[in-house]
């Protein structure tokens, strides 16, 4: 396994604990499994967690990719930063449909459909990130 490909996955598998932990605390301690109501949209609680944790987890993750994973990459901060934010935006948003479609149709609970939508976005992420934003 490449040493880039070897630090992308303990990063990447970092981060994937902190979101897990921090939407497990979320939904059940923050939301107490109550929709939110923000008078303009009301948010189910697993969507609502989705949205809450995610500029924690960005932070985090761009940090452990831009310092840890690809320490080599050669772009100024600003332009791996535009780039990460729109390659993560992509990504919330697969993972908002894919969070929809396991819980609302599917029925399954929140926490472990968290991680199946985690599952899903690991291999577009890394191919984005690698090939794209720390290229």
């Amino acid at each position: 396994m490449p040493l880039k490909t070897y630090r992308y996955a303990v990063c990447g598998g970092g981060n994937l604990v902190l979101d897990v932990v921090l939407y497990y605390v979320f939904f059940h301690f923050v939301f107490q499994k109550q929709d939110l109501d923000l008078k303009i949209v009301t948010l189910s609680s697993h969507v609502a967690s989705l949205f809450f944790v995610y500029p924690i987890t960005f932070l985090s993750g761009f940090g452990l990719n831009k310092y840890i994973a690809f320490p080599d990459s050669t772009l100024k901060t600003p332009i791996q930063f535009s780039r990460y934010f729109m390659v993560s935006v992509s990504g919330i948003l697969v993972s908002y449909v894919a969070i929809k479609f396991f819980v609302d149709l599917l029925h399954f609970y929140p926490t472990p459909s968290r991680i199946l939508t985690i599952v899903l976005s690991v291999g577009y992420s890394y191919f984005l990130q690698n090939k794209y934003t720390f290229k």
